[in-house]
């Protein structure tokens, strides 16, 4: 095995120093199964030749007799290291392999492709800083359903940099043609994911085209080789450097004049004489020694292990978080987050597991499975339970507190693992979100003001001096129907034709409203219904300002337009029903809707017609500039505008 640098014949003092500080490139390969995931691998380390002699002699013996190449040099050998992989030609456990260039050091995860190991990918893809995503460039293959599902996991894991490595492009003569069209199609997908930096490149992992060297089959491709995009992709911006964060590991006291807090830095920087805080118990100090095996250090970040000492004796054990007083994460025991479930057994909501969160471990529950995510369609659906390989969006309820934040903020303190506790295996990880559990958020349609003193203000402008102003009378028109009708096409059409024409309107959009000021609700009947009547209080305010307002919302049930009706004024308030087939819907939706862990998509609504609606537009049949003019005509006729 050889990097081939004149410094190890020369001076290996000074080239291990040197390798040492190299910069760490984590990073996994996935796809579909037989994509090439193992054979890329094995191909990468033989061309940067960084195989031992011995290994490459059992390397080709077992290729001839497990290999898939004719009894040719197979390099998935090299990473397929169970007797099963061998036997079968999958992976089934996560490989990891080590190497380094002159560049950078690496560390491969090459997970399974297979549906029944996702769990394993999950794994694999936990602590990566970039995903090389395997699509097989043969007829009948290209995006597959668990491309769509490793693309998910690899995005609901926060990975920032994902690199589609188009495969076996040499069984299909390097056709640019065809790597065109795989690019297209994953793009089209990947739009769900918002990518922050996704790129593509044509290989074939077999023979090497592309891998190290760049190939001479590709004329048309202009682009980066494998190898070189690794070594110089920039990842230095994707590491928290701002939230200081020191989980406690353990406390070090060998002797009556040494008291040191020892741990992993999960973000951050810390600098002797900092002021820090030792999270539950709010006592503050100051930094007197950052303590290494190497000697003390002025300043220390993530992702180093280091001792802290303090200037004063107080009370911090393993389980503690040590933090800056003027950043501090949530300390809170319910949240909301993302799950994989790994294991055989369902998961049983409000049953009691141990969550272990950075060092420390609770008991705790799912109080509620919010919903479940198909990841080929990116649609929730209502579901009991979460079986193994599924992803959900859940409630969490502790028994003590944690400190944590967003995981997409930071991945250290976002992160949790949930265990069985009486098998101790591990049956889940979960990502936090910012978004809290909302507890008996119902609809507040009947309940009483906060406070009985509390005196509603008269403006000192009349409604008739502002409809003179805006010469218009202010109205709020809902615009319900099923999700993928065309009610926010509409709306925000109105909106546009409307101030072209020189009056005041505004659109209230349903997923808005869910960004902003109903965040904490959910999908379930009672947060439905309290959404439209936040919007429907909002829709009053802008009403009484002089607006047209106008609100898209889905709105399924009758009785909650009734009451919007009643909070913003019978005699104000109208109502557009866009109507078309649900099979219309649904594949609008499918093609128009993107999907987050904070934006569930809305797949299955009981929905209720409305049955005195002042519009019905068939949008099916009408196109989106005939909804807008027929709705302006109703404006005109109710003399509004």
């Amino acid at each position: 095995m050889s990097n081939q640098d004149d410094l190890i014949s020369s001076d290996i003092n000074a080239y291990l120093d040197q390798h040492e500080k190299k910069e760490l490139l984590r990073f996994l390969i996935c796809g579909s199964v037989d994509d090439g995931k193992s054979t890329l691998i094995g191909r990468l380390l033989y061309d940067s030749k960084m195989i031992y002699e011995d290994t490459l002699a059992k390397l080709e013996k077992d290729s001839a007799v497990h290999g898939t190449t004719g009894g040719g040099f197979d390099p998935a050998m090299l990473t397929d290291g169970l007797k099963e992989e061998k036997e079968q030609g999958i992976t089934i456990d996560v490989a990891y392999r080590y190497f380094s260039t002159a560049k950078r050091k690496f560390i491969i995860a090459d997970t399974p492709g297979h549906v029944q190991y996702t769990r394993n990918m999950a794994t694999g893809a936990s602590t990566a800083d970039l995903a090389i995503i395997l699509i097989d460039a043969r007829p009948g293959h290209g995006v597959m359903e668990q491309t769509k599902r490793h693309s998910f996991i690899a995005s609901l894991l926060g990975i920032k940099h994902v690199l589609v490595a188009v495969n076996k492009m040499d069984l299909v003569d390097f056709s640019e043609a065809v790597f065109r069209e795989i690019c297209d199609d994953y793009r089209e997908f990947a739009q769900r994911l918002d990518p922050n930096d996704l790129h593509f490149i044509p290989i074939s992992a077999l023979n090497g085209d592309n891998v190290v060297e760049r190939s001479e089959n590709t004329p048309w491709y202009n682009g980066s080789t494998l190898m070189n995009f690794l070594e110089t992709v920039y990842i230095g911006s994707d590491r928290n450097l701002k939230d200081f964060r020191f989980p406690v590991q353990s406390v070090i006291r060998p002797n009556l004049d040494f008291r040191g807090f020892a741990g992993t830095i999960a973000s951050g920087i810390i600098r002797v004489g900092d002021e820090v805080m030792s999270l539950p118990s709010r006592k503050t100090s100051r930094i007197k020694e950052i303590v290494t095996f190497d000697g003390n250090l002025e300043e220390a970040a993530t992702p180093m292990s280091v001792t802290l000492t303090l200037d004063d004796e107080i009370d911090s054990s393993r389980g503690d978080m040590i933090v800056k007083p003027g950043n501090l994460p949530k300390l809170e025991q319910k949240f909301d987050a993302m799950l994989v479930w790994m294991s055989d057994a369902a998961m049983v909501p409000g049953r009691q597991y141990i969550f272990k969160h950075t060092t420390k471990m609770v008991t705790g529950n799912f109080s509620t499975l919010r919903y479940q995510i198909d990841v080929n369609t990116m649609h929730s659906s209502p579901a009991p339970t979460l079986e193994l390989n599924q992803i959900g969006r859940v409630n969490v309820v502790l028994n003590q507190p944690i400190c944590f934040d967003r995981y997409r903020t930071n991945k250290s303190t976002g992160a949790f693992i949930v265990i069985d506790r009486i098998t101790n295996v591990t049956v889940a990880a979960g990502m936090i979100i910012d978004q809290r559990t909302s507890e008996n958020t119902g609809a507040s349609w009947e309940k009483a003001s906060v406070s009985e003193s509390l005196v509603e203000e008269i403006s000192a402008v009349t409604p008739e001096e502002r409809a003179s102003r805006y010469g218009q009378k202010p109205t709020t028109i809902l615009f319900t129907g099923l999700p993928g009708s065309g009610k926010s096409t509409t709306a925000f059409g109105v909106e546009r034709q409307l101030f072209d024409m020189g009056r005041s309107a505004m659109v209230v959009d349903g997923q808005n409203m869910r960004i902003g000021l109903s965040r904490d609700l959910n999908f379930s009947k009672d947060d439905r219904s309290e959404n439209v009547r936040r919007a429907a209080e909002v829709a009053a305010l802008m009403n009484d300002a002089g607006l047209i307002c106008l609100l898209s919302f889905v709105s399924p049930n009758d009785d909650d337009r009734k009451k919007a009706a009643g909070v913003v004024g019978d005699d104000r308030f109208f109502v557009v029903h866009l109507k078309a087939p649900e099979e219309i819907c649904q594949q609008r939706n499918e093609s128009e809707q993107s999907a987050s862990e904070d934006s569930p998509r809305e797949s299955q609504v009981n929905y209720q017609e409305p049955t005195d609606a002042d519009l019905v537009l068939d949008t099916a049949e009408l196109k989106p500039a005939d909804c807008v003019a027929k709705v302006i005509a109703l404006l005109e006729a109710k003399e509004i505008i």
